[in-house]
């Protein structure tokens, strides 16, 4: 007897680029001999996109009610970028897969063919990320620049609309779209240190859950799982929330990690870094030993952080 289809429920955002990263993971599921539905969620995130994410009770607004549908089993799992998620996640849940990275890095759109460095004194930059908003301007001091919100077609076209001589978005999101402006420029990820989890989709699940477990597993990247692992301790042991300009990025050398942590005020004037490498399958530790290099540094009287023992 031929075993059973398992169908599977995907909860996600409803994005466009959300729907295409659901996509990404429900076509291998398929390709498994499951059925799969997707389900878009509308969270209060994306209901509330007038308003800074800090001044709602921050990035968590755009996972709640997915989260709150997995645990009473409305949906089987869900797809998430994993910048936004939390750093604690939430009892009875389970992170049960990490599909391989995608470009972690930032880049620059600008109307004109301008590179970052090249910019004219006083250039208006737009960006949500309290991250990006510092390095810009730890970098160019002279820079403008000013809050935008909305998924990448929106800021994209905020360009012309605002006038704004760039935006500052993330690689992988444009590479997931098939978006490609004509002016775009990668910035260096030593300069620009990547957001925790950029460019890394999370698969969530129930805990209890064996049947989903055992077929979400299968999409699991070992390297990508690693550097994650790492990542997401460096933000849980600092304390950091979506107004905290905090960057961690993780590389995978062979059996190694190597990792960049980085914390900076606001403004840019103030960024501490902290480096760190160990092996893979000491991620988790190599992460909070970059945290504790950066409280060590006075990174809790830099940014709003509360830092987790």
């Amino acid at each position: 007897m031929a075993p059973a289809t398992i169908t599977i429920k995907i909860g996600t955002r409803g994005s466009p680029l959300a729907l295409m990263q659901a996509e990404s993971v429900a076509a291998p599921l398929r390709a498994l001999g499951s059925d799969v539905a997707i389900v878009p969620v509308r969270t209060e995130g994306d209901r509330r996109l007038e308003v800074q994410l800090a001044t709602i009770g921050g990035k968590g607004l755009f996972v709640r009610e997915i989260e709150e549908m997995l645990l009473a089993g409305a949906l089987d799992c869900a797809v998430h970028s994993l910048k936004d998620l939390p750093a604690e996640t939430p009892a009875g849940l389970a992170l049960a897969a990490f599909p391989e990275r995608e470009d972690p890095r930032d880049v620059l759109v600008t109307r004109e063919a301008r590179r970052f460095e090249d910019l004219r004194p006083g250039a208006r930059l737009g960006t949500a990320s309290p991250r990006r908003r510092a390095l810009a301007l730890a970098l160019r001091a002279d820079l403008v620049v000013e809050p935008i919100r909305g998924n990448v077609g929106t800021r994209l076209g905020k360009l012309e609309s605002e006038g704004l001589d760039g935006v500052l978005l993330a690689a992988a999101g444009l590479k997931r779209l098939g978006v490609a402006p004509r002016h775009v420029q990668a910035l260096d990820p030593d300069a620009f240190v990547p957001a925790v989890g950029q460019g890394v989709l999370a698969v969530e699940t129930r805990a209890d859950d064996r049947r989903v477990l055992a077929v979400l597993s299968r999409l699991d990247h070992a390297a990508t799982r690693a550097c994650a692992l790492a990542e997401r301790a460096c933000l849980g042991r600092l304390g950091a929330s979506c107004s905290s300009p905090v960057a961690a990025h993780a590389v995978l050398d062979g059996t190694r990690l190597r990792m960049t942590a980085l914390v900076a005020s606001d403004d840019g004037r103030k960024v501490l870094r902290a480096t760190a490498s160990g092996a893979a399958d000491d991620a988790e530790r190599l992460g909070r030993r970059a945290a504790e290099s950066l409280l060590e540094q006075g990174a809790a009287t830099v940014a709003p952080l509360r830092p987790v023992i």
